[in-house]
């Protein structure tokens, strides 16, 4: 996907004078980047220091240890999945692949390479995966749990040609900042955990080539930060590393002065991409864990080197934890808000892992539970060696007596009935900074599950690059539950990460107790028209009932209700029956749409795209999607009730 002129110039008109002063030295930098390298200043007698506790390792759960090997077992055996596509060649992997279009990212200077250009380069995302290192860490954590040496071996291996197959500043792997960011993360614990390991020192602290690539990445960050209105989860990943490898690798002159940066730039990241209430500003959930597990891991380096950490990096990590902790439902899924794309921020475990399960175990570690917070079952690797690096904190901070269902600033309530109904309402902001890069025009939408089932499900992302038509359906009004007025989406896309209008959203009404739970807000994204949706939850009938309201210039609109993947519907008229299957099971609800549009349902269409689902970055599934059609003039009511039975 090239990016033309006109986006340029849309992009230009969302900075302020000081972020686009800050990228036109960035380019000035950049031409200068291209004379030649810097010779990385010499060092001598470098130890690595930053270990593990005693007691650590021993600290983890058996049945952890097992789900890792697992996993371990399968990389070594060269088979691994990225986002949908299964890959077998891991034993030797080919680190400018894609193996989704056979295309082979250029080895040009990192300036030029056309990134987001799937003819050229292929599908970006499937090229960067494997090069955040993540699943070295998974083969590192298994030599550190095992002893076996052939997971050290393979570990080894595979960094030496990714750096003999990746110089400082050629190809992919140098373009953006998050991802040297999080790669450095996951070399400074491939480290710690090959410590017992007789050829770790070899590999890392006594290899120029290691050196130089340590190096370089630091050098890389500390020049080119993402700033202004790119200043999202980016800039935490980038922070995160840079502090990362200037605690635990801190060999080089410049390393104090990284270290005081990144240590800065974290707290001062944290606390732009987090409300006062814990919510990730991005709106994305999913960026929601990524922030907190790349802010838990620096977190961790900082204490472990005895870096002194700003009381306000701790308190926003707690708030984050604290609220992932209420938002969750009963299988501990969270919302599917915004922008996904399966990134994590450090990764010891094997995917059968419940990734929200470990970050509440890790919060619980470092920050202490609170009574309301919801069990966790089973055990991950991550918690016991990371919280064994981390202060607590947590004693005598002000938190909440009893789990929130309404953050006012970030807009997003969760009401909640008998039988694990759980229901999101959106209310809240477009979406972070000017470009709002991860959001959805989603205002006014609802997500409802039935114990952990989506029923009235957000489809999610499935694409960033590459596939335009699908970019825009997935963050689409009508890719939503919530009503679109003349064909036209809430908020104005300028491209696939940049918003050029933004719906203005309030909320007008909450009360999430008592026998009939109430939430009510309005936006003015199709002015002069006005739409204001009212969500009720009733206990005791387990009704959800949704009555919107349109007034002002006559439109067509579209009531648009998609069905999690696991759901049947039959479709009669306006009455549309449900049914699903749970833990052996059989569930069913009826859903009630309004009578004055017609309804038609979608499922796995493609031209366009309606009636799809997407469980993970790059994978969808048919689903079914009802719509309903039809023109208000002056006022109009729509009431919709969904049952559930029994």
């Amino acid at each position: 996907m090239s990016m033309s002129a006109g986006w340029y110039l849309r992009r230009l008109s969302r900075m302020g004078p000081r972020e686009a002063a800050g990228r036109a030295a960035d380019a000035v930098r950049r031409r200068r980047w291209r004379s030649g390298l810097p010779e990385r200043p010499p060092v001598t007698g470098v130890r690595f220091t930053a270990v593990l506790p005693e007691g650590a390792l021993a600290a983890v759960d058996p049945d952890a240890v097992k789900r890792l090997v697992a996993e371990a077992d399968r990389l070594m055996a060269g088979r691994a999945e990225f986002f949908g596509v299964v890959r077998d060649d891991m034993t030797d992997p080919d680190w400018q692949s894609d193996p989704k279009t056979g295309r082979r990212a250029p080895l040009d200077h990192a300036f030029d390479v056309p990134y987001r250009d799937e003819e050229t380069v292929g599908d970006i995302k499937q090229i960067w995966e494997p090069s955040r290192h993540q699943y070295l860490t998974v083969l590192a954590a298994a030599y550190a749990l095992t002893g076996n040496d052939r997971y050290a071996e393979r570990t080894a291996a595979h960094l030496r040609s990714w750096w003999e197959a990746n110089p400082p500043l050629r190809g992919a792997h140098w373009v953006s900042g998050i991802e040297l960011g999080i790669r450095l993360l996951s070399w400074v614990w491939i480290r710690r955990l090959l410590d017992g390991w007789a050829g770790a020192p070899a590999l890392l602290e006594e290899n120029p080539v290691a050196l130089d690539q340590i190096w370089h990445h630091q050098r890389w960050l500390a020049a080119f930060p993402s700033r202004g209105s790119s200043a999202n989860n980016h800039a935490v990943a980038e922070a995160a590393g840079q502090l990362a490898a200037s605690c635990a690798f801190g060999w080089f002159p410049y390393s104090p002065r990284w270290r005081a940066d990144a240590l800065r730039d974290l707290d001062r990241h944290l606390r732009a991409n987090t409300f006062l209430s814990g919510i990730n500003r991005e709106l994305a959930s999913e960026y929601h864990g990524l922030v907190l597990e790349l802010g838990l891991a620096a977190l961790a380096e900082a204490d472990a080197a005895g870096v002194a950490v700003p009381t306000t990096t701790r308190l926003v990590l707690l708030r984050m934890t604290d609220a992932l902790a209420a938002v969750v439902d009963d299988r501990l899924r969270p919302p599917r808000q915004g922008d996904a794309d399966d990134g994590h921020g450090l990764v010891l475990d094997g995917p059968d892992t419940d990734r929200w399960g470990s970050l509440l175990a890790t919060g619980e570690a470092v920050f202490g539970r609170l009574g309301w917070w919801p069990e966790v079952p089973g055990a991950d690797v991550r918690t016991p060696l990371l919280a064994s690096l981390t202060e607590p904190y947590g004693e005598g901070v002000a938190r909440p007596e009893s789990r929130p269902a309404h953050f006012a600033d970030a807009g997003l309530t969760v009401l909640r009935g008998p039988g694990g109904i759980w229901c999101r309402c959106d209310g809240g902001p477009h979406g972070f900074l000017s470009i709002a890069a991860h959001a959805h025009a989603d205002a006014l939408s609802v997500e409802v599950r039935h114990d952990g089932v989506d029923v009235l499900a957000d489809p999610g992302t499935y694409c960033y690059h590459g596939r335009p038509e699908w970019r825009s359906y997935f963050r689409s009004t009508l890719g939503h539950n919530t009503l679109e007025a003349g064909g036209r989406d809430q908020s104005v896309s300028g491209g696939p990460f940049l918003w050029t209008r933004h719906a203005a959203t309030r909320v007008l009404k909450v009360d999430a107790d008592g026998e009939r739970a109430r939430w009510c807000a309005e936006h003015d994204g199709y002015r002069p028209l006005l739409h204001r949706r009212q969500v009720e939850l009733a206990q005791e009938s387990r009704e959800v009932r949704v009555v919107d309201t349109v007034s002002g210039d006559r439109r067509e609109v579209r009531l648009a209700f998609h069905l999690g993947p696991d759901i049947t519907a039959e479709l009669e008229g306006s009455r549309a029956r449900l049914t699903w299957t749970r833990d052996g099971e059989d569930r069913s609800a009826v859903l009630d749409l309004p009578a004055g549009l017609t309804w038609r349902a979608h499922r796995g269409e493609n031209e366009p795209p309606l009636g799809w689902y997407s469980p993970g970055f790059g994978r969808k599934v048919p689903s079914t999607t009802l719509v309903g059609s039809g023109s208000v003039d002056g006022t109009a009511g729509f009431t919709t009730v969904l049952g559930f039975d029994g």
